[in-house]
């Protein structure tokens, strides 16, 4: 198997044909299919379907597909580690982060790195938390923004903040609580709206409810904060989150958020990176600077609800 068959592989997946990946690469279609063939039969899988619209990943392509784009990327990163200078560091960081953790992080994170790296090409990618560790694990992303319940066996994490939970609703809402605070059991009488099992602050919540003996039940499991704040402003429920992606609803008053009582609940927000795969100098300065931002973030209050966890 040869590093050009995966970036051809990879490159006929992402354009969708042998035609149209044949121009990009510069290759003629006939020499691209051969390779193509030569890896299926090295492999012992179809990873294609063709047709006359274009091509499909097979199951066994999908699952390639990943580990070819790991692949690529860590030879991407060890030639990057090599060259790049460290007191000016620049190529490819790939940086995960939360749906509900990027409202507040991602648009300040991307100006600081463009003003102290202009060098550095970050990108972001937003996914539910789990999908981001497997992504971490595999070495698809340098780095991620995780929960407290990442795998430390996996990661060498670095602790940012802690955010509250609190209640949220509509705004006037027949949920609302009548005092300024409300329970961990006042708050599972509700119909909440939560992120699926072992996703987000989900787990958290479980093991308070196990904790308290509490049941969690009367769940709407919405794993997408746009959804779910349509969800909250249809008055469907309330939910149970740290308040930094809702904080434009609730500052425009179309939320409404109390703190959580008896016991309060919080979650660490952590930095992460492998343990197995070594950061280039690129990826340790966005490291940097990731807590950089963070800090200034906390000091102006803009991170609504986050308290900063000391380096």
């Amino acid at each position: 198997m040869e590093l050009r068959q995966l970036r051809y592989f990879v490159a006929i997946v992402d354009h969708g044909s042998l035609s149209r990946a044949a121009l990009v690469l510069h290759v003629a279609q006939p020499a691209l299919t051969q390779q193509l063939r030569a890896l299926e039969e090295e492999l012992g899988a179809r990873l294609l379907h063709r047709s006359a619209q274009g091509v499909l990943s097979t199951d066994a392509g999908k699952v390639f597909y990943e580990h070819a784009q790991a692949i690529l990327k860590q030879v991407a990163d060890a030639r990057a580690a090599v060259t790049q200078s460290a007191d000016r560091p620049s190529g490819g960081v790939t940086l995960g982060l939360p749906h509900s953790i990027s409202g507040a992080l991602a648009l300040p994170l991307l100006r600081a790195a463009r003003a102290a790296y202009p060098e550095i090409t970050l990108q972001l990618t937003e996914e539910i938390s789990g999908n981001l560790t497997e992504q971490l694990k595999s070495g698809r992303l340098n780095l991620a923004v995780l929960f407290d319940d990442a795998p430390r066996e996996h990661f060498a994490a670095t602790a940012l903040v802690e955010e509250d939970l609190m209640f949220v609703c509509r705004a006037g809402s027949s949920l609302a609580p009548p005092d300024a605070g409300v329970s961990l059991a006042q708050a599972l009488d509700a119909p909440l709206i939560l992120p699926a099992q072992q996703q987000g602050v989900r787990p958290l919540i479980e093991q308070a409810a196990r904790r308290a003996g509490l049941v969690l039940e009367n769940v709407i499991e919405i794993n997408s904060i746009a959804i779910l704040k349509s969800a909250l402003l249809a008055d469907m429920g309330a939910t149970l989150l740290p308040v930094a992606p809702l904080q434009e609803e609730i500052a425009s008053g179309a939320l409404a958020a109390w703190p959580l009582l008896e016991p309060g609940l919080a979650r660490r927000v952590t930095l992460c990176s492998s343990r197995n795969i070594p950061l280039t100098n690129a990826a340790a300065a966005i490291g940097k600077l990731v807590r950089q931002v963070t800090e200034e973030l906390c000091a102006a209050g803009t991170w609504r609800g986050a308290r900063l966890i000391a380096a």
